[in-house]
């Protein structure tokens, strides 16, 4: 989840002083590297990650709606005054849940996985790694801040944004920044602060956007939760 935070890190002290002594793991230098291998060619689009943060968004949105139509229908079947036999309760109540569902929905939320959050987020850890490469309790300390900090506000105002285009109600961003933004991120932060620890932990590079995208599973059911009200 996850723009904010200060560009020349003077905020996070001690971080350019830590650069600067290992030169060769300069951001700077790192990020004209990555715009040579653009220039020269040799940049491909991230689709594994894409793909998997798609798919995973997918799952994600799907488990919200379904739980969502499960409760509907099980309390409206609840209140309902008419003597009914269970079995055919059931069985109407599992056919509304499988056949009414939003496929808009759904796939508004596979697009935002596969064409920001997958490849927005893997180019995100390298930049973190190529800055912060030492694995140091100060080095894992700052990139779980810098992830909340950065990526997290900027995860919200995507999928926020992104949902009100396909709804056609960009007049609307503003509000729904102002009363769910906030709350949403709040929220985010008991989940992907312990989260991000482990990931920067244990996880090598290769594996994080996998591992972060299977902990996105509960966190698009929130998201896909919250863009639905």
């Amino acid at each position: 989840m996850e723009a904010l935070g200060g560009g020349n890190g003077g905020f996070f002290w001690g971080w350019n002083r830590e650069i600067r002594k290992r030169k060769p793991y300069s951001c700077k230098s790192n990020a004209s590297k990555s715009y040579d291998g653009v220039a020269g060619g040799r940049h491909q689009f991230p689709l594994k990650q894409a793909v998997t943060a798609g798919s995973l968004a997918l799952a994600g949105d799907t488990i919200a709606q379904v739980r969502d139509r499960w409760l509907n229908n099980k309390a409206s079947m609840q209140n309902s005054v008419l003597p009914s036999n269970d079995y055919s309760d059931d069985k109407d109540l599992m056919g509304a849940i499988l056949l009414d569902h939003d496929w808009l929905r759904a796939l508004r939320m596979t697009s935002y996985g596969f064409l920001f959050y997958g490849p927005g987020s893997y180019a995100w850890y390298q930049y973190l790694d190529s800055c912060l490469p030492k694995q140091s309790a100060k080095n894992l300390m700052l990139k779980v801040m810098l992830n909340q900090v950065v990526l997290g506000p900027s995860v919200i105002a995507v999928v926020f944004a992104w949902n009100n285009l396909w709804q056609g109600k960009l007049s609307q961003l503003p509000g729904k920044y102002q009363k769910d933004a906030l709350p949403t991120l709040l929220y985010g932060f008991r989940f992907w602060i312990p989260v991000s620890a482990l990931n920067f932990w244990v996880v090598p590079l290769q594996a994080r956007v996998a591992f972060m995208s299977m902990g996105s599973i509960f966190w698009n059911f929130c998201l896909s939760s919250r863009m639905s009200k």
